[in-house]
């Protein structure tokens, strides 16, 4: 059984890598790679799997899943320019392939055992632009 949790987050960036020139990563991200950044309205859905318990008929309990992603991705992102207040976005494009990445690798560890295990994050960058990842080597 999956469930699924969405929250949402706004955050800058500018996809730029600094290996590059501004000409070359204008070539490479377009307008992405403006020096100001631009911003986004992200979306993110978490989705756990597993099996209900036979006590409470809860795959997961909802509060903690909204606890945990604010902690863990809303307060670290929402209203950051990420490729300088948010880790690993520093040294790391900030692209949205990226950052689904870096979301997973927050969210793994604590869904690493039963009851749940992290199934898939999808980040929303538009209506008609979203990246679905389901970990390393799937």
């Amino acid at each position: 059984m999956f469930i699924t949790r969405r929250i949402d987050f706004s955050a800058s960036h500018v996809c730029r890598n600094p290996g590059l020139s501004q000409e070359e990563n204008q070539a490479l991200y377009g307008p992405e790679a403006n020096p100001g950044g631009h911003g986004h309205n992200f979306v993110l859905e978490v989705t756990l799997a597993g099996e209900p318990d036979p006590v409470t008929g809860m795959l997961y309990d909802l509060k903690a899943l909204k606890d945990i992603l604010h902690q863990e991705i809303v307060e670290p992102f929402d209203h950051r320019f990420l490729n300088v207040e948010a880790s690993p976005f520093d040294r790391v494009v900030p692209t949205t392939e990226n950052i689904a990445v870096e979301i997973w690798s927050r969210l793994a560890p604590r869904f690493a055992d039963p009851p749940a295990k992290l199934h898939r994050v999808r980040l929303c960058e538009t209506e008609d632009l979203w990246v679905d990842y389901f970990g390393a080597g799937a």
